[in-house]
């Protein structure tokens, strides 16, 4: 699992910062018209295909099956509609949102390519009804997920991504430290080369 994932939520940011040299992006669309969403992800697909990123679509699960792309990201709510089987059938692999053990047990019982939790860090980018998880948190979650890998994500910055990965994260889920930076794309190039390290 690439230890930097960077999550954006326009494919305009794909075609910004992939050709950086990002390697794992997902494409998180909000509130647009389901054609603009489908025109993102077909977009963002073929970005990732030329520079050989691995694409994530949030949410739209059958619209990533319909348009050939192999891994999603399903939250909470978007579990209980997901087909699974025919997820699986397409060979379509999906990471799942986790903030409390129940969801935990849930989201592991479906065998998921990552298990991501959150928000670590207090996180402006969206209001959240869980606390800050805290490093005991992430530590505690990656004795309980095993082998499959544990996506840390909400609030983190360069800074904290020593104490991140020490707790046990295999990857750190990046949106507003890029989003809101000045320079998106040193911001990205500072992101790489630290989780490189």
């Amino acid at each position: 699992m690439e230890r930097f994932y960077l999550i954006v939520d326009h494919v305009s940011r794909i075609e910004l910062l992939v050709p950086q040299g990002v390697k794992l992006v997902q494409l998180r669309v909000k509130d647009q018209p389901i054609k603009e969403v489908r025109r993102q992800i077909a977009r963002a697909r073929d970005i990732c295909a030329v520079h050989g990123a691995q694409l994530v679509v949030n949410d739209y699960w059958q619209d990533a099956l319909d348009l050939k792309c192999n891994f999603v990201h399903l939250g909470q709510e978007d579990m209980d509609t997901a087909d699974f089987d025919a997820l699986r059938r397409a060979g379509v692999r999906y990471g799942l949102s986790t903030h409390d053990e129940d969801e935990l047990e849930r989201a592991l019982g479906h065998d998921p390519a990552y298990i991501a939790l959150g928000p670590v860090y207090q996180t402006t980018l969206k209001k959240m009804k869980w606390a800050p998880q805290g490093l005991d948190r992430v530590r505690r979650w990656k004795g309980l997920v095993g082998q499959t890998p544990l996506v840390a994500i909400g609030g983190l910055t360069p800074e904290r991504l020593p104490g991140v990965f020490a707790a046990g994260a295999d990857s750190a889920a990046v949106v507003s430290d890029i989003q809101f930076a000045g320079d998106p794309e040193a911001q990205t190039n500072i992101w790489i080369e630290t989780c490189a390290i």
